[in-house]
């Protein structure tokens, strides 16, 4: 028998509560992270009334089932989401149903029944990173113009502060410390936690003459990259900053044919920290450089190149020099071995 309580409890009679007085006010989540679930309960409430054809007013908590979810995981894989997407969004619903099941423990059936759904397995790919000279001829492709300089420095900072492209919109004109000793950034991560990132004299001379062209002297807490909508400064989109590395890629791809086909915000990040590894950097430096709280994390970006892998097999080959472990007489052997 059904309990009553559960089949009277709409199931998105919580997400209000949920998005906007939960996450940002109690476990105080960053505003992209509260995004995310948006869009992930978003993306479930289409599919709830497009493909079950279910009104929002009779969709209830009990109406998720086992059953509900691997067929909503199916129709995410299916629409060309990626196994990391799908268990993104389905991640999110789960949540969702503990805080509901936190709120009234009638519900709390539902949400262990979402939690035994199985994950997506996940393929493990190479992933891509750009070779230095390839990286070089992109961070160069941008024409000597105001808006050029603008798209080389943003490039530029992606890989040398191996900034996230979130972490790189949200930077302010006084997030860059160009008058200290060691030019550094302050950059917000994931978490909302804050971390300093050093950045080369280059790159600092880059941003210098950017602010100078783009910020006057009372724009210090604005966004340092922006695009102007009915006359207002709005902060930049990641989809706007794809568009540019994207542009500029297939500009130089026909004289750089070992460049990856698709070239993102992202790969310079990863090409940065797979760099600083391959150079000898410990990789606890390296989570600390990207704002990784775990080593764990970091550990994807730890890729041998082609040299550390030929010397490391160089080292369990014996020496051409060694001393021979029997001797090369006969009788010498013999007696060894017992025997006259």
């Amino acid at each position: 028998m059904i309990n009553s309580k559960i089949r009277s409890t709409l199931f998105f009679s919580r997400t209000c509560d949920y998005l906007n007085h939960y996450l940002p006010e109690q476990v105080h989540k960053s505003e992209h992270t509260i995004e995310t679930y948006r869009d992930a309960l978003t993306i479930f409430r289409r599919f709830i009334t497009v493909h079950t054809q279910t009104t929002l007013k009779a969709f209830y908590f009990e109406d998720c089932t086992y059953e509900l979810l691997l067929d909503y995981l199916a129709h995410l894989k299916s629409s060309g989401c990626a196994e990391n997407t799908c268990n993104n969004r389905l991640t999110a619903i789960r949540a969702y149903l503990w805080y509901a099941s936190d709120c009234d423990i009638s519900l709390q059936s539902v949400a262990l029944t979402a939690a035994k759904v199985p994950l997506l397995r996940v393929p493990k790919y190479n992933r891509e990173t750009m070779g230095m000279t390839d990286l070089a001829a992109l961070l160069d492709a941008p024409p000597h113009t105001k808006i050029g300089l603008r798209d080389r420095v943003m490039m530029t900072l992606l890989y040398d502060a191996a900034l996230r492209v979130s972490e790189l919109l949200e930077l302010k004109v006084t997030s860059i410390n160009h008058a200290a000793p060691i030019p550094f950034l302050r950059v917000r991560g994931k978490g909302d936690k804050e971390r300093i990132v050093s950045i080369t004299d280059r790159t600092c001379a880059h941003l210098k003459k950017y602010i100078s062209n783009y910020h006057n002297d009372k724009e210090k807490e604005a966004p340092l990259f922006y695009t102007i909508i009915k006359g207002q400064q709005n902060m930049m989109s990641a989809g706007n900053v794809g568009r540019i590395v994207t542009k500029y890629a297939c500009q130089i791809q026909p004289l750089h044919p070992t460049l990856p086909k698709q070239v993102y915000p992202h790969m310079f990040r990863r090409t940065r920290a797979t760099n600083l590894y391959q150079k000898g950097v410990e990789l606890e430096l390296i989570a600390r450089i990207l704002g990784h709280s775990s080593t764990e994390t970091t550990r994807i970006y730890a890729i041998p190149s082609l040299d550390m892998i030929k010397k490391a097999m160089e080292q369990g080959v014996l020496a051409s020099d060694e001393e021979p472990l029997w001797p090369d007489d006969d009788d010498e052997i013999a007696r060894l071995c017992g025997l006259r």
